[in-house]
């Protein structure tokens, strides 16, 4: 038997809702082929076959909402669709009672390659529910919940509270078809009162709590089996007394609408970012004439030669790279006490749809011709509107480029995209008089803004990426020559 389980979903998604299954109970099926569909708050994932085999059960409905590691299905290897269905079911718990049961670390996120045992659940000797937690794992990133794969009772614990573990390694074992009304569950039942009375919460929540002074009962946690989630310790502590508050009744003249989940994960991450970086925005501006001038010259050669329009981002996107070899801390991450500098340049692009603001990423624009950033784009863009993006589209950008000129924003102070260190604010162009070798001329000019995690970054440095920026896109000829 082979469980079928929720994949790692993508940066900072950890959870999504069954939508459609391709599929039904006793169905057979070949290797890749699509079982069912998963939707998070960004994007739609498929998870397929990893054999051919029969479904032999599914264990999430439609409409259950899963998180990463969490039981959707067992596929029945090498098996035959046409074999009896129900004799299988009834018998499988008695011809598979006492097998053991290996418990791994399962995959944890991109770039997550251990975790630290925060805290067992379940005890040696105690009956467990299949799904149900055994332990919680903390990474740098997120901590996650291991369930059981199946029902029977706990055996063996490899690893301590306190230990690092690789993702991949067993840390359990479970006898399978062990009675969950046996006696060894009466421990557990018979817990202290005082144990339940308060609200259950990961450590990571915990730390939270604790640093910013916030009672765990004024919480409702949204996590599984009500458990107080980092997130909500978050936004605890940012509006405390909102945690008891009814939501104020609305008149005929007003409409509540409840959050898309895509809304909810960006007011989330955007309040995280300005919780957690010590941001800051400088500001400069650029004469956009010569951009303007090329642009008319050649647009109409480059659109019949590429069959592509040519737009002011790939202009900006070639400036970001320039600046960006030249200033590399603006293309660096923070990770604990260590900067992680790359040597790739990923610009991600923000788009604007009707659900709300979603940021592809156009890869390895170092080394991308201008037609290739412009193509990149604007097939990104489409499939941000089709609603087609996938998780790897939005996934490892360096940097961030946001365009609020588009809906007309003179002048804004963008909000960094974690854990990057820098985003770089677009705005409208505005014919101005500006003063040009002591004659006052109008120009077509665009404030630009660059906002950045002062703990990467020193002012010194955002200042002469932004100087950098204005230069190229002022004598665009220094992008042919890499000056």
């Amino acid at each position: 038997m082979t469980d079928i389980v929720v994949p790692v979903l993508g940066e900072s998604v950890t959870e999504a809702i069954v939508a459609d299954w391709k599929v039904g109970e006793g169905d057979a099926v070949k290797k890749d082929q699509l079982l069912v569909e998963l939707e998070t708050d960004k994007v739609s994932l498929e998870v397929s076959a990893p054999a051919d085999g029969v479904i032999n059960k599914i264990a999430a409905q439609e409409g259950d909402e899963v998180e990463i590691g969490a039981l959707l299905a067992v596929l029945e290897e090498g098996a035959s669709a046409a074999k009896p269905k129900a004799a299988p079911k009834k018998a499988s718990p008695k011809k598979d009672s006492g097998k053991i049961i290996d418990i791994a670390i399962p995959q944890m996120g991109e770039s997550v390659g251990e975790g630290v045992i925060a805290s067992w659940m379940a005890q040696i000797g105690e009956a467990v529910k299949k799904d149900a937690p055994l332990v919680e794992v903390e990474t740098d990133k997120v901590a996650i919940e291991v369930p059981s794969p199946v029902d029977g009772v706990l055996v063996e614990q490899l690893v301590s509270e306190g230990d690092t573990v690789e993702v991949g390694s067993v840390i359990a074992r479970v006898s399978q078809g062990g009675d969950a009304s046996a006696p060894v569950a009466a421990p557990a039942s018979a817990a202290p009162a005082t144990q339940d009375s308060a609200p259950k919460s990961m450590p990571s929540a915990a730390r939270v709590m604790a640093e910013k002074g916030v009672d765990p009962a004024s919480i409702s946690g949204t996590g599984k089996a009500g458990r107080i989630t980092k997130g909500d310790a978050l936004s605890a502590t940012v509006t405390p007394p909102a945690a008891s508050v009814a939501p104020r009744d609305t008149g005929p003249r007003e409409e509540r609408v409840r959050m898309s989940r895509l809304r909810q994960t960006i007011a989330k991450r955007l309040k995280e970012a300005q919780n957690t970086a010590a941001m800051l925005t400088t500001f400069n501006e650029v004469d956009m004439s010569a951009i303007m001038a090329s642009r008319a010259k050649y647009k109409d050669l480059f659109a019949k030669k590429h069959g592509i329009k040519l737009g002011f981002m790939s202009f900006f996107v070639k400036a970001c790279v320039t600046a960006l070899k030249d200033v590399p801390e603006v293309n660096a991450e923070l990770d604990g006490t260590d900067l992680i500098y790359k040597n790739h340049y990923d610009i991600g692009v923000a788009v604007g749809i009707d659900k709300g603001l979603v940021v592809p990423v156009v890869r390895d624009c170092d080394v991308l011709s201008m037609d290739q950033i412009e193509m990149g784009i604007a097939g990104l863009g489409k499939k941000a509107r089709d609603g087609k993006l996938s998780m790897a589209d939005m996934q490892g950008a360096t940097f961030t480029i946001t365009n609020g000129g588009v809906y007309g924003s003179l002048m804004s102070t963008p909000i960094l995209n974690a854990p990057q260190s820098g985003i770089l604010g677009m705005h409208a162009i505005k014919e101005r008089p500006m003063a040009v070798n002591g004659e006052v001329v109008i120009r077509p000019m665009m404030y630009l803004a660059l906002s950045y995690d002062h703990r990467v970054v020193d002012g010194k440095g955002a200042v002469t990426f932004l100087v950098r920026v204005k230069e190229c896109l002022e004598d665009p000829e220094r992008l042919l020559f890499d000056l």
